[in-house]
């Protein structure tokens, strides 16, 4: 069954030191989401049991992967296997889309 999900319906969730999320659209098997950061914003080194593909679609960010720092910008993606430890440091203002799969059940909370 197909959905489509209008911007003005998708809860803004700030979660806080200038980042900000939304979770644009899901099913069990898949999910997109919006995060939105402030310059120096951070986003925590953590880990998942989830797939994941970022794609940059604005600013410019310097990502931690498995140790090893990788400078992003606008147009670049990156896909983390799972378990992979990663985090990122917002270096200029921006906005990130990231697929997750399966779902993220704690961004449902």
């Amino acid at each position: 069954m197909s959905t489509v999900i209008k911007k003005d319906e998708v809860l803004l969730e700030n979660i806080g030191e200038g980042v900000t999320r939304k979770v644009l659209t899901y099913s069990d098997n898949i999910m997109l989401v919006e995060i939105c950061f402030e310059t120096n914003s951070i986003g925590a080194l953590h880990s998942h049991p989830h797939e994941q593909c970022t794609y940059v679609l604005s600013g410019k960010f310097e990502f931690t992967i498995k140790g090893e720092r990788h400078i992003v910008e606008k147009g670049d993606s990156i896909y983390f296997s799972t378990n992979d430890e990663h985090g990122t440091l917002c270096l200029e203002k921006g906005v990130l889309v990231d697929v997750f799969t399966p779902k993220r059940d704690d961004f449902l909370k």
